[in-house]
């Protein structure tokens, strides 16, 4: 009944969609050609070339005997003999030097030097220039101690010919564990310099090494130093051939020791300050028995290197020998067995004498300063002063004899100045007052430069040093300056022994 039918498809084509006719093409660049090719130096050789040897040919010698310049020399013979003998006799010249430097009429501040990353928080200590002149180290420490030095300090050196000079950053600065209290350079080698700690450790640098220039420590031995180290001066081993040099250094404690500082410092030869060798009228205090003194500053003589003047902290001042000192060999000693070397001792100070300079132009005459605000000029042959100066600044912390003129010597004062003095214009006023401290603070370190004695420099309380430009007036010799010199000593003597 019901069955499927099989119908044909209709086909309608649209009237708006075309058929799209594609063909395909293909396309590319030329071809790319390349060519390789390589290039080299040409070869290369060496040529030596020198100049032949040129062999010296001694001048001929002319020898001119003829009768002429015989004649003409006995002629003249007499004549120029006569005035050899009368200029070997003259003293026009004498003490006169050649200064090849520029005359200066002013005294001018030639630089001021300050390590900016210690923030004044350190006094200037100690100052010390090499021995060319050029390099000018200073020690940085703490003098308010209350108890054991827990703190480290700085010794900074600036090379004032260098062009590069910073004024406010050291050339070199070294870590120093304790706070170091004085520093020397050596006398002959530009780059070695000593140093003394507040903990009596001396210590040996050479700053001409990279790295580390710590050579030698003496530590903290039985015989070493107990106390702040106050002074260090090299002395000339006169038993050595090689002339070596020792370092002798004066303590708090009464010590004075000389150490040998060849691979390592150790102790050559001690001695110690004694009261027992002061006689009792002139001793500050009447304590009986040997006591130590405590020795604050030094100087030797400027003829006889065996012969030194010690400042203390109670006002004395003493003459003193290194022929007491005790050699100190293999076999072990104690503090009590070391002797006194005082020979002599003098009028005291009023308080503590922090500074101590010899004259290089007298072997007996040597200044000295304290707290009892007075510059006093001593002759070695008398127990009283032969000229005592009172500035009225306060405390006096420094004096240094000129290196040039045996009548002038420098003062650093409690108020901040430097006070230079003349002997030869005036025995109370100084000729020269400099403002050496920015914040007048006390002048605790002043040195002058033995090659350059134009030059001064000058340490405050604040760390600021100051290298001063001397004027032609402090630094060329006056005609008979040392003659005046003598006789000022002599005076003072005759009139005390009363042959005057």
């Amino acid at each position: 009944m019901f069955q499927d039918e099989v119908l044909n498809p209709v086909d309608i084509d649209s009237c708006w969609k075309k058929e799209k006719s594609s063909r395909e093409i293909s396309s590319q660049t030329s071809e790319t050609l390349t060519n390789d090719s390589s290039v080299q130096t040409s070869e290369a050789q060496e040529v030596g070339v020198q100049t032949d040897e040129v062999k010296s040919k001694p001048l001929p010698l002319v020898v001119d005997d003829s009768q002429g310049l015989k004649d003409f020399l006995r002629r003249v013979e007499p004549l120029v003999t006569q005035q050899l003998q009368i200029s070997n006799r003259s003293h026009a010249f004498d003490g006169y030097k050649v200064f090849w430097e520029e005359e200066s009429k002013a005294v001018s501040c030639k630089h001021t030097l300050t390590e900016a990353s210690l923030n004044n928080e350190y006094n200037c200590t100690g100052l010390s220039w090499n021995c060319s002149g050029s390099v000018l180290a200073v020690a940085y420490g703490k003098l308010d101690h209350q108890d054991w030095c827990s703190h480290k300090s700085y010794l900074c050196t600036w090379n004032l010919d260098r062009r590069s000079l910073d004024p406010s950053k050291a050339d070199l600065s070294i870590d120093v564990p304790s706070c170091l209290m004085c520093v020397a350079f050596h006398p002959e080698h530009p780059a070695l310099v000593a140093g003394g700690t507040f903990n009596g450790e001396v210590r040996i640098w050479n700053t001409s090494l990279e790295g580390d220039p710590l050579t030698a420590s003496s530590g903290l031995s039985d015989l070493g130093h107990k106390e702040p180290i106050a002074e260090l001066s090299w002395i000339l081993d006169e038993e050595s051939r090689e002339r070596r040099h020792l370092l002798l250094s004066l303590g708090n404690d009464g010590k004075v020791l000389v150490w040998a500082c060849e691979e390592g410092v150790r102790v050559v030869r001690a001695c110690r300050l004694l009261t027992e060798s002061i006689p009792r009228s002139l001793r500050v205090s009447r304590a009986k028995g040997s006591t130590e003194v405590g020795g604050t500053c030094l100087s030797f003589s400027s003829e006889d290197k065996s012969l030194f003047v010690v400042g203390s902290e109670n006002g004395g001042l003493f003459k003193c020998s290194m022929q007491a000192s005790v050699s100190i060999g293999d076999t072990p000693i104690i503090e009590s067995d070391l002797q006194s070397p005082i020979q002599f001792v003098f009028r005291p100070h009023h308080g503590p004498v922090y500074a101590i300079s010899c004259s290089p132009f007298h072997r007996n005459l040597f200044l000295s300063c304290g707290t009892d605000g007075t510059a006093r000029l001593y002759s070695q042959l008398d127990a009283s002063p032969v000229l005592s100066i009172e500035p009225g600044c306060g405390y006096l912390f420094s004096v240094r004899w000129s290196v040039t003129r045996p009548l002038v010597f420098a003062v650093g004062t409690g108020d901040g100045q430097l006070l230079i003095y003349d002997l030869k214009s005036s025995h109370i006023k100084p000729c020269v007052s400099l403002e050496a401290s920015p914040q007048k603070k006390a002048v605790y370190s002043v040195a002058y430069n033995h090659k350059r004695p134009q030059f001064l420099a000058s340490g405050d309380a604040c760390g600021v040093v100051k290298v001063w430009r001397l004027s032609t007036q402090l630094t060329a010799v006056a005609s008979n300056e040392v003659e005046q010199l003598n006789s000022l000593a002599t005076d003072t003597v005759a009139a005390s022994t009363g042959t005057l």
